[in-house]
């Protein structure tokens, strides 16, 4: 089972491959405020994956095509709620954590 890191606040949790990054990041304790549905993604739960990117499921056109409409993607940028959890651990910070 992979571990999940959430920067800035370190907390960790495992999860099961195949789970959704973002049920990963709620399951940790972190509260990450997104208006993410199973069919819908408005870019909310954007992160930047720190460290395990290669690990995560591969980025699909819908939302490869997201991330196009988001200030501030960069190449280590995913969407918690598209991306799922292979085998390796996961390091994501979280974009515009204010806590």
């Amino acid at each position: 089972m992979p571990t999940v890191t959430v920067l800035p606040s370190g907390k960790t949790t495992q999860a099961a491959s195949g789970t959704s990054l973002l049920a990963a990041i709620h399951a940790s304790g972190v509260s990450l405020k997104t208006k993410c549905t199973d069919t819908a993604c408005n870019g909310s739960c954007h992160v930047f994956v720190v460290n395990g990117k290669k690990s995560l499921s591969k980025l699909q056109r819908t939302e490869n095509e997201k991330l196009d409409t988001i200030p501030g993607v960069t190449s280590k940028s995913r969407l918690a709620c598209q991306a799922t959890l292979g085998s390796e651990d996961v390091t994501v910070e979280l974009v515009g954590f204010d806590s």
